[in-house]
């Protein structure tokens, strides 16, 4: 891998191409060249990095001439179409969408978690969902030290997670409800102002939504955990950024809270805020942009033996999303 690579960033002018964009420049990424990718529509404009206006350039199958690492983060549509003609033209593609993270000869990496699985691509590798990478900042840690059986959670998912439509959605019902109007609806299929929604992504024959499975799943391949469970209930919150998560997890090894503490104080990429008594806990509003996951309320569970509560909360664009992207390119780069 040359030490600074020619990087593209596919869909550079979504939610989360805009922060791959921040990311690779607020990190110092040792880019040797930036080429930013969208649709035809979005091409000409320019975007901001370093202070230059880098223009935007159509996606086509030929776009990947000379390009090292490709961030893509287009939907899984796109990713499918394209991420194939990427490692053609001899370019690790770091793919953000579920379009191949439970493909057996993808590996699907979480840098603080498997950072050594990065290592076995083939051409592609797979960034994780967004509320199975936050989850798995707190978990991971506690797998490694008291070994996991299952875990029951329930999300409490920001709108930004469905897209900038989504956000001014939430912007204008607000907006219409205490002007005394009726809130109008586009993307949620109810009114997300004031309200809730047990509903992220699209429903399987279980019951279970493909959201809740993919904690699951995802979490398996991830921590190397073929028998990990987890019953997981999404749920979209009129939030506008970062994730939260209420997790039960039982183990195999005796747990404590005290123990817990210790290994999660030492975790990467997150932080402990757990001083309940002076209300401080994660909380979305404090975790929105900043790269570390926040983690508190832990307690024993008193209705499971052996099992501990926690409370998360993380930018989904950052941490579950752009940031993992960019530190999976770092890690190209050792």
């Amino acid at each position: 891998m040359n030490r600074n690579p020619h990087v593209a960033v596919v869909g550079a002018t979504g939610a989360v191409g805009l922060e791959m964009i921040k990311t690779l420049e607020r990190r110092g990424f040792p880019l040797g060249k930036l080429t930013l990718l969208a649709s035809a529509r979005s091409a000409g404009k320019t975007l901001p990095y370093k202070g230059e206006a880098v223009p935007v350039k159509e996606l086509t199958q030929e776009a990947f001439q000379g390009v090292d690492i490709a961030l893509f983060s287009a939907g899984g549509g796109i990713s499918r179409e394209f991420a194939p003609a990427a490692v053609r033209a001899g370019c690790v593609v770091v793919d953000n969408s579920s379009a191949f993270r439970l493909d057996d000869t993808v590996p699907l990496v979480i840098p603080e978690v498997n950072p050594g699985d990065v290592k076995a691509h083939k051409g592609i590798i797979a960034n994780p969902n967004c509320t199975t990478a936050v989850t798995l900042m707190a978990l991971y840690p506690l797998h490694a030290a008291f070994h996991v059986n299952r875990i029951i959670a329930s999300s409490y998912q920001a709108v930004s997670g469905t897209g900038a439509k989504a956000i001014e959605e939430l912007k204008r019902q607000v907006a219409e409800i205490v002007a005394g109007h009726p809130a109008t609806k586009e993307v949620y299929p109810h009114q997300i102002a004031f309200n809730v929604l047990p509903h992220v992504d699209s429903f399987l024959a279980t019951g279970y939504t493909k959201e809740e499975m993919k904690m699951q799943n995802e979490g398996r391949k991830i921590m190397h955990h073929p028998t990990f469970r987890a019953s997981v209930t999404c749920v979209r919150v009129p939030v506008y950024r970062a994730h939260s998560v209420a997790v039960t997890a039982q183990f195999e090894k005796p747990v404590n809270v005290e123990a817990a503490r210790a290994i999660l104080i030492k975790a990467p990429g997150l932080d402990v805020v757990d001083l309940p008594e002076k209300a401080e806990y994660p909380m979305p509003l404090f975790a929105a942009e900043k790269d570390n996951c926040q983690v508190g309320r832990l307690r024993m569970d008193c209705a499971l033996d052996n099992a501990l509560c926690f409370w998360i909360s993380g930018d989904q664009l950052l941490k579950g999303a752009a940031l993992n992207a960019v530190q999976i390119a770092e890690e190209l780069l050792k």
